[in-house]
């Protein structure tokens, strides 16, 4: 009989992730094991995790949803599990998600399954658009062919793993999930769909790139910018290809940051060019409290400065040698 498993990844969020495990205790069909990765959390997170004696945890340093999921899906597959189900801390599944998931499996052909990703508010509307469809009750078939969102009640079988190996730990966050979905559906041509009646409860995304960012702390845009050059490689055969878009992804976010931000324009232009100089290097060693300084100093220094000394010491160094 093939073992099953639950890979849930945290950071300190103790209550949401009490909700997702109580979620996943009263599914319909249980989990075999339930397994959460815990991210570093600096509040309470461990000790809840001690306390509850129907889940093993693994605690390691901040490495992202990339890394949490890399690890949690590592676990599991060393440990012999075959069906391996993956969500963030901050959803839960609706009581007959992972039941339907097996149910839709089929023995014929290897495929990777994702829940419908609803938003957990209003209960009906879809946090992403999928295939034709924006909301729960306009979903009119069994199967979403060819689309689901990753990590998100994403449902895996050990065989995907054999195949493709883990997502890219290296990515911290950001693009980590879209880079295995690509891998998975693109670079080995394993097919996708979401169940429909495998409901999966998420917050809403409200997040825009339109909306104007604050410079200092928009850490998270140095992923954003940085892994979208593997996305496109992941998601494109060509690697000349790939390239050319990642220009003109490029260009188009100089587009946004230049018509559509209202302030610091120009230090957001001058600070993606260090993301976009990694990103065609493969440098993955930055963390987001190198980031976070590098947005503080640089939100001090004057324009000329910027462009003076644009990238860290140790890459110009790096760049010279």
């Amino acid at each position: 009989m093939e073992k099953t498993i639950a890979v849930v990844v945290t950071y300190n969020r103790e209550k949401l992730l009490a909700n997702c495990i109580n979620a996943l205790r009263n599914q319909s069909r249980k989990p075999d094991q339930i397994l959460v990765v815990n991210n570093g959390s600096t509040d309470d997170t461990e000790k809840w995790l001690s306390a509850q004696n129907d889940i093993v945890f693994i605690s390691q340093e901040n490495f992202g949803s990339a890394g949490g999921f890399s690890s949690g899906i590592d676990w599991a597959y060393k440990n012999g599990y075959s069906w391996i189900w993956c969500m963030d801390d901050d959803g839960y599944p609706a009581h007959h998600a992972f039941e339907n998931l097996l149910k839709a499996d089929d023995a014929k052909q290897l495929r990777l399954l994702n829940c419908i990703v609803v938003d957990k508010e209003d209960k009906d509307t879809l946090v992403w658009k999928t295939g034709e469809y924006t909301s729960l009750n306009q979903v009119d078939c069994e199967l979403i062919h060819g689309k689901g969102h990753l990590f998100n009640g994403t449902l895996l079988h050990r065989k995907i793993i054999e195949r493709v190996g883990l997502p890219n730990k290296n990515f911290f966050l950001w693009g980590d999930e879209t880079e295995y979905y690509y891998r998975i559906t693109r670079k080995n041509n394993i097919p996708v769909a979401t169940v429909a009646n495998s409901v999966h409860y998420h917050p809403s995304t409200a997040f825009s790139l339109r909306q104007d960012w604050d410079f200092s702390a928009s850490w998270k845009m140095y992923f954003y910018v940085r892994n979208r050059l593997h996305v496109h490689k992941a998601k494109f055969r060509s690697a000349a290809y790939a390239y050319i878009c990642y220009f003109s992804f490029i260009v188009a976010f100089m587009g946004v940051i230049v018509f559509l931000q209202k302030t610091n324009r120009r230090k957001k232009l001058q600070f993606m060019f260090w993301p976009a100089t990694d990103a065609l290097f493969s440098r993955f060693e930055t963390t987001p409290g190198e980031i976070l300084n590098r947005l503080k100093l640089s939100s001090k220094r004057s324009f000329f400065d910027q462009f003076k000394y644009p990238f860290p010491k140790k890459y110009i160094r790096s760049l010279s040698s």
